[in-house]
This record gives structure tokens, sequence and C-alpha cells, in this order.
């Protein structure tokens, strides 16, 4: 019976992963959760089958922040009605996604949408629970384990924080880059009018300002984008270097 309900999720998910490839993008995920997926979770959280909304589910991974903030603005659009549910506000055991639950026919169908970060910790959590213990996920697991998710969780929030604020600086330097060109457009026609001299004088003034600002604002501009290579490379290799050693000790494990 419970294999029955499961699998009556099947065409939902085919409507809405159709729907997100007719958009641009590529999604994965699952038909629907196992049936012991489906048991484990009913005992972990005292809930009803009714009230589970990731049976089916499909996950799309995108470049930052920024693009997951527009992509989930879309879907939002081609799946009117549909919730929202914000884990980079409030992560859960330091997951950070975002998770749009679109109702097809009355079946709900999970959508995360992640960053490529958010996605490289998530592995993260999945390989610690393969290795060391299945309830890290959950909260459980050590102390000492549960500090590192936790704390690499809190850099690659910080490192979204900085993606914002860079953001944010691209959008204030093209409208000053913008700005300046207009104002160089502008004083060659007056310079072409045989102004008086003094008047010729303050327009080149205010020009060679302008070029210095910008000059000064394009290195800026500069070392903001080299840093943001940085954090992100940092958050990445660490992440990446992490999965691997649990791999190894995975591998091990099974050797011995």
């Amino acid at each position: 019976m419970l294999d029955d309900y499961r699998r009556s999720f099947g065409e939902a998910y085919e409507a809405v992963v159709r729907t997100i490839r007719q958009h641009g993008e590529f999604p994965t995920g699952r038909l629907a959760k196992s049936t012991l997926s489906i048991v484990e979770k009913l005992r972990r959280e005292s809930i009803r089958l009714s009230q589970m909304q990731d049976i089916a589910g499909c996950r799309v991974v995108v470049a930052d922040v920024v693009q997951q903030e527009l992509f989930v603005t879309s879907l939002r659009t081609i799946f009117p009605g549909a919730s929202v549910i914000d884990r980079r506000d409030k992560p859960s055991y330091g997951y950070r996604a975002v998770h749009i639950i679109a109702e097809i026919a009355g079946k709900p169908v999970e959508i995360q949408v992640r960053t490529a970060v958010q996605h490289l910790w998530a592995e993260l959590s999945e390989k610690s629970s393969d290795v060391i213990d299945p309830t890290i996920k959950y909260g459980g697991g050590t102390a000492e384990w549960r500090d590192i998710l936790t704390r690499s969780s809190e850099t690659v929030a910080a490192y979204e924080e900085l993606e914002t604020r860079a953001s944010k600086a691209v959008a204030v330097y093209e409208v000053m880059v913008a700005a300046h060109e207009k104002c160089k457009k502008r004083a060659v026609e007056l310079l072409e009018q045989h102004l008086p001299d003094h008047e010729v004088q303050e327009i080149r003034v205010l020009l060679e300002d302008s070029t210095r600002e910008m000059a000064w604002l394009e290195q800026e501009h500069q070392g903001l984008r080299e840093e943001m290579v940085r954090a992100r490379n940092v958050n990445a290799d660490l992440l990446a270097w992490t999965i691997s050693w649990l791999d190894k000790l995975l591998r091990f494990a099974k050797v011995m």
C-alpha cells in the first residue's frame, strides 16, 4: 500500500521536471523516496504521511546566490501558489538551500535549489552520514563532527554574504561606468562649442576628476572580484578535500 502511494507521485514528478527543462535547467532527482526512507522520516519527525512534502523531488544546482535568487523567483512564477522554504536563513543542522514545494494534481513535489558551494556542503553531510554516523544529517553524531559541519556551514554563509555584497557593488559600478561615459560624451560636445577659456578649464577638471574616480573604482572592483575568487576556492577546496578524505576512509573500512 505504501509502495503504491509513493509511486502515485510519478506523473507529478515528471511534469515538474519537464517544465523546469523547458525553462533551460536540467534537474536531477528521484521519482520518489524509498519505502524505508519514508518510514524513517515518519518516525524521526512524528508526522503523518499526508504531511510529507518531499516524497518526490528534484534538484537544481546553480552557480551562486544571485542565480539562486533569480531561479527561485522564476520557479514561483512557473508554479503559482508554490511554497518556499528558505534554509539559508534557518539552516537545518547546517544544511543551506532553498526548497520550492510545487503541487501538481494534489501531489507535492519538492524542488531543491542549491548553489555550487551549498551543494558541496550537502555532499559533505551525506558522506559524513555514510562514513561516520547515519544520524549526522539530523543533528546526531559526535559533538566534534557536528561542530565541523556547523563551522563549515557558517563559512559558506559568510561567503554567500560576500557574493551578495559583490552583486550590489557590481550594479553600482555598472551605473557609475554608464554615467562616466555620458559625462565624457557631453564634455566633448561642450568643448566643441568654443566656450570661454575658464569654462573649458572647468569642464576639463571635472572630466579629469571623474576619470580618476573611475580608475579608483575599477581597482576596488577588481580587488573585490579577486577576493570572491579566493573565498570561493577556499570553501570549495576545503569541502572537496574533506569529502575525498571521507571517501578514502570508507574504502579503507570496506577493505578491513
